[in-house]
Formats: structure tokens, C-alpha cells, sequence
């Protein structure tokens, strides 16, 4: 549900809340089930464990900064429609939220410590982007989930192979994210040019070789 009709003090508190139950340990999920949840855990390693905790917690590093992006998005969009495609991609994130924080207490570990920072630093973004332009708002969702999809991907070819569980919600993940991405530019959303992908990159890099150890 947008906050844009309340009034601005509601509207704080609104996005508030939405920080607090994004940052705060025991989400569920909104739509789906994790594509985890029917798979028999297998027996990994110390070193494998590690690995898959490592890579399980740069993904849900990402689903937070992807939570603080299109609140950030949606509180600045000028459409309505725009508003109202960010919040539904922000609803179904959630369930990428919480598959990744439940394996992560399956592998014995925790969210990163730094997603507080990464979250307020998304949703500024988010929210700058939206007060230039919706179509660069919408560019700038379909240029992050191409990274986010890269990411993954690389995920699928660094996790064990008998972590049936990470692998399945990986690539679920990537096959949504690759929606969300069709879908922006569908909307509308301007295609970035390359120097910029490549600046995204670098920022992108820094959050996953910091949430990976921290």
C-alpha cells in the first residue's frame, strides 16, 4: 500500500515501520513459500558451510538494499502507476527477504551487520532517483536487477554443489528478478548507458565483498 495519501508525519512513521520489519530478524514470507522448503538438507562441509553462508548473506544484503531502493522509489515516484509498481516489487522482494534470512538460520548464521547502512543508503538513492524522473527511477531498477541477476548467477556457480537448498532459492530469485527487470522497462523505465552500469558495478561490489564477511 502507497503512503502517498497520508499525511507527511504518517508517512515517516509508514516508511519507518517498513525499515524496522525489513531490518528486524523473523520475516515471512508475503507470497510464496521458500523453493527450499520441500528439499532435504544435505551434509556440508565446515568450508562449505562457510561458502554458502557467505553467499546467502551477500543475497539478503541485496533483497535489503532492494526493500530500501523501491521505498525510496515510491515515496518520490510523480505516477501513480510508478508508485504503485514499485511498492508490488517491494511486496514480492520480501519473500526473497525472508527465504534467504530462514536459510540463513538453517546454515547456523545471521543477516550482515552492515545491512542497516546499506538500507539507508538505498533508500536515498531510491528516493533521489524518483524526485529526477519516474522513467529514470524505472532505469534505474531495470539496471540494478541486471546486476542483482549477475550476481546470482555467479552465486550458482560459487555455492557447493550439494546445497540443494541455497541453490534453489538462488535460482528462483534470479528467474524474479529478471521479471522485475522486464517489467521496469515495460513501464517505461530508460535504458542505462554503460559507464553507468559500470559505476553501479563498483558500488555493488563494495556491498557484496563487505556483507559477505560481515
Amino acid at each position: 500500500m502507497s503512503f502517498r495519501h497520508l499525511s507527511l508525519v504518517d508517512q515517516i512513521i509508514g516508511q519507518a515501520d517498513r525499515a524496522l520489519r525489513t531490518l528486524t530478524p523473523g520475516n515471512k514470507p508475503v507470497f510464496h513459500a521458500s523453493p527450499a522448503e520441500p528439499l532435504l538438507e544435505t551434509e556440508l562441509s565446515e568450508k562449505e558451510r562457510r561458502q554458502s553462508v557467505g553467499l546467502m548473506r551477500v543475497n539478503h544484503c541485496g533483497e535489503v538494499c532492494a526493500q530500501g531502493l523501491y521505498q525510496g522509489q515510491a515515496a518520490t515516484a510523480k505516477l501513480t502507476e510508478v508508485r504503485d509498481e514499485m511498492d508490488r516489487a517491494a511486496l514480492e522482494e520480501l519473500d526473497h527477504l525472508a527465504w534467504c534470512e530462514e536459510r540463513l538460520r538453517e546454515l547456523d548464521s545471521r543477516p550482515s551487520l552492515l545491512n542497516p547502512l546499506w538500507y539507508g543508503l538505498s533508500f536515498a538513492v531510491g528516493a533521489g532517483a524518483g524526485l529526477v524522473s519516474d522513467k529514470l527511477s524505472l532505469g534505474f531498477v531495470a539496471a540494478t536487477e541486471e546486476q542483482v541477476g549477475k550476481h546470482l548467477q555467479s552465486h550458482l556457480d560459487k555455492l557447493p554443489a550439494d546445497d540443494d537448498k541455497s541453490r534453489a532459492i538462488v535460482e528462483q530469485m534470479l528467474d524474479d528478478e529478471q521479471q522485475h527487470g522486464d517489467r521496469a522497462l515495460q513501464a517505461g523505465g530508460q535504458p542505462f548507458p554503460r559507464p553507468v552500469k559500470s559505476l553501479m558495478s563498483l558500488v555493488s561490489k563494495a556491498m557484496t565483498t563487505s556483507s559477505y564477511y560481515l
